[in-house]
């Protein structure tokens, strides 16, 4: 439990271990659905009875499952009631191609609702090749997978990358929102193939990824606000794609 418990805390002790801790029946579930087998499952004694995860737990080995008082799990889990399940994978391993499809470059995200909902996002977008570079938040954090929904488990996740690098070797339209981009997003093709940057939450976008865009757009905001939470513009740049796509 202690383990567990650390697991669950810090980043550096899931990389040491090349793990990821899944909390909650909904994740187990997304995990099992894209083919993930856990190494170690830990089950909440009040949720025993719960017909969903039995269901679920006679897709899992026996001897990985383990029952554990809620009092034990409540001194674990940071969340103000602890999950009915929580289950240890191995993490995944990251095995870089030529892309040459659509694909999100984040740089620095640092908030992890912000990471989970752009993830969400992305595999609601049908776009599936992610890249992050090495100031971002822990892709693998339970507070990014909570947010994410199930979402990892349907993208091919790329992590501590040299986005500049990455953008230079591309072909396809390379853009990045920037609030003083002067080209509206909606006047921009996205039908092909797109690289969609999205910068940090405070400093926006690095010169050097800035650097190697096309275009610098930006989402038109007729009302009174400065700008868009960085999860909400990826949402409306990503839906705009779908809606040019749909079209």
């Amino acid at each position: 439990m202690k383990t567990l418990a650390r697991l669950l805390d810090t980043a550096r002790e899931r990389r040491k271990h090349g793990v990821v801790v899944l909390e909650g029946i909904h994740l187990l579930q997304s995990a099992l659905a894209a083919g993930w087998q856990p190494k170690a499952v830990y089950v909440n004694e009040g949720a025993a009875g719960n017909g969903e995860l039995l269901s679920l737990l006679a897709r899992i080995d026996p001897h990985v499952c383990h029952l554990v008082a809620t009092a034990v799990l409540t001194k674990v889990t940071a969340l103000a009631t602890p999950a009915e399940v929580l289950a240890i994978c191995e993490r995944p391993t990251s095995h870089i191609e030529e892309v040459a499809g659509t694909c999100i470059m984040l740089d620095d995200i640092q908030d992890p609702g912000n990471l989970g909902t752009i993830l969400r996002c992305a595999a609601a977008a049908n776009v599936r090749e992610v890249f992050l570079s090495k100031g971002c938040v822990d892709v693998y954090s339970p507070k990014v997978m909570r947010a994410g929904m199930g979402a990892h488990f349907f993208l091919n996740i790329h992590e501590a990358q040299d986005l500049p690098a990455r953008l230079a070797a591309r072909d396809g339209l390379k853009l990045v929102t920037h609030l003083e981009g002067s080209v509206s997003l909606y006047s921009q093709n996205l039908s092909g193939p797109v690289a969609f940057v999205f910068g940090n939450e405070g400093n926006g976008v690095s010169t050097a990824v800035l650097e190697q865009a096309d275009v610098r757009v930006r989402i038109p905001m007729p009302g009174h606000a400065e700008s868009l939470n960085v999860a909400m513009a990826a949402t409306v740049c990503l839906f705009e794609r779908v809606r040019q796509l749909e079209g």
